[in-house]
């Protein structure tokens, strides 16, 4: 997983972590939104409303699963599998 476009400063400025996040009890595939879900308990350490809104991300947060916006694959509903690549930009800038 990486996160870039400043993202990174939620995460103590890591850019690149390598997870191993399993489907929770009662489900056979891992999806974005138990990933999300996953990033927002474990990963965000500051900030958590510039990153999520909902059970989702917020606008402004383009999200890439293996080079591919999650938007033509499902968005939270996009089955994940090992080695995916999920990456998380955001796209707004302070000026």
């Amino acid at each position: 997983m990486l996160g870039s476009g400043g993202l990174e400063l939620l995460c103590d400025s890591v850019k690149v972590h390598n997870v191993d996040v399993v489907p929770p009890k009662g489900s056979e595939k891992l999806i974005m939104k138990d990933l999300l879900s996953w990033v927002g308990t474990n990963l965000i350490k500051e900030r958590p409303e510039m990153f999520m809104k909902g059970d989702s991300v917020r606008p402004g947060v383009l999200v890439l699963v293996n080079d591919c916006d999650w938007e033509l694959s499902g968005q939270l509903d996009t089955t994940l599998e090992e080695k995916d690549v999920v990456v998380f930009i955001s796209t707004l800038h302070g000026g």
